[in-house]
């Protein structure tokens, strides 16, 4: 009667298979991990714009930094800060700074200004950021 089973070798060739696919897919789904965050913090910034326009055609001047409640500086995921500058009502910064495990997104922080001017801004852990439109628009 012939055995049946696994030999060593055979064993050693699944775990050699499994290590190889996890080395690529691991680094490719912490980049995914990153740009879905980044992809939060960029709507939590123009979300943030809106409500910013909207209370200055109410109250035709934009609210001050101290004005802003603290429910429209909420980024999904928490990995996000939100800042407000308007210190003078008539312009405003808004800026996404990354928290955590996001400090090292090669993005850096986000930006957006009263005309609509998006940037990117360095970090801590990302001396220099990677371009605006490949950070906006991706």
């Amino acid at each position: 009667m012939k055995e049946r089973g696994f030999t060593l070798i055979e064993s050693l060739i699944v775990v050699a298979l499994i290590a190889v696919l996890a080395a690529i897919a691991l680094p490719n789904y912490a980049q995914y991990v990153m740009r879905s965050h980044r992809a939060h913090a960029r709507a939590a910034l123009l979300k943030l714009a809106q409500w910013m326009e909207r209370e200055a055609t109410v109250g035709g001047a934009y609210p001050l930094t101290s004005d802003v409640p603290a429910g429209q500086l909420v980024v999904e995921g928490g990995r996000y800060s939100l800042v407000v500058s308007s210190e003078t009502g008539w312009s405003h910064q808004l800026s996404a700074l990354p928290t955590g495990a996001q400090t090292a997104d090669l993005c850096g922080s986000f930006h957006l200004d009263h005309t609509g001017q998006r940037s990117q801004g360095a970090t801590a852990q990302v001396a220099s950021p990677l371009d605006t439109r490949s950070c906006w628009e991706r």
